[in-house]
């Protein structure tokens, strides 16, 4: 599987856009790690601020003061993997649902970070290795998908967007995470305990920061060993380069 990443230039400016906070970091963080080291730019646009994220340690916490509380671990975990941008669409968490009007503010994003790579995950993928993917993250997937082609390159989409001063674009690349049909895997290994730190800054979300460590560790790749493990990130990946 080619790992496109390998030959790109000196820098590229990588655009994220997922459901919530924490899904970048749970589904490809090692992978931004690795990029961020590499020197590329990346920039997270985060639809929702994941204020319905509960759990037995956050459900005294009302919505609008977790969704302030996720806009801070977040921005704690990005700069951990060395991403020092990030902003929220703050959609309701739970009711994404990708229609015309979000496809919009998804081309409105794109045209205005003009992404040479753009990652978002799999709208495909209903089961996921925790259980049931997450309705969000499938919408997220779908919406992206249907802004970058065709309408974010083309100016007689959203012509609105044009007085706002936001010129057609169209990134080279898109990497779908969280999928079960990729063609792109990356050795990870070298970035996986960055991953694990940043994870841990989703304090909100985590319950027991030991028992996650245990559980992202033992997702080792199936030819390696608990003694010498080795980690992987899997992508579907289009390329118009």
């Amino acid at each position: 599987m080619t790992d496109y990443s390998a030959n790109w230039p000196e820098k590229q400016r990588i655009l994220v856009i997922l459901a919530h906070p924490d899904d970048p970091e749970f589904f490809c963080g090692a992978t931004l790690a690795r990029w961020a080291k590499n020197g590329h730019e990346i920039i997270y646009f985060l639809l929702t601020c994941g204020d319905k994220g509960r759990n037995d340690n956050n459900r005294h916490i009302p919505g609008d003061e977790l969704c302030a509380l996720r806009h801070k671990e977040e921005r704690a975990a990005a700069a951990i993997l060395g991403v020092h941008e990030v902003h929220f669409l703050d959609k309701d968490d739970g009711y994404l649902i990708p229609d015309l009007n979000l496809r919009k503010e998804v081309v409105r994003a794109i045209r205005q970070f003009k992404p040479d790579v753009l990652v978002t995950c799999d709208p495909q993928n209903l089961f996921a290795a925790y259980g049931l993917n997450h309705p969000d993250h499938r919408a997220a997937g779908q919406v992206v998908l249907d802004a970058v082609f065709p309408a974010a390159g083309n100016e007689l989409f959203f012509p609105e967007l044009l007085k706002e001063g936001f010129q057609p674009h169209s990134p080279k690349e898109v990497w779908a995470s969280l999928t079960n049909q990729p063609n792109v895997v990356l050795d990870v290994t070298a970035t996986w305990e960055i991953k694990i730190s940043a994870l841990k800054e989703h304090a909100s979300q985590i319950g027991d920061p030991q028992n996650l460590e245990e559980r992202i560790r033992s997702r080792r790749s199936l030819d390696s060993t608990e003694e010498n493990p080795r980690y992987e990130e899997k992508f579907r990946v289009v390329n118009w380069r």
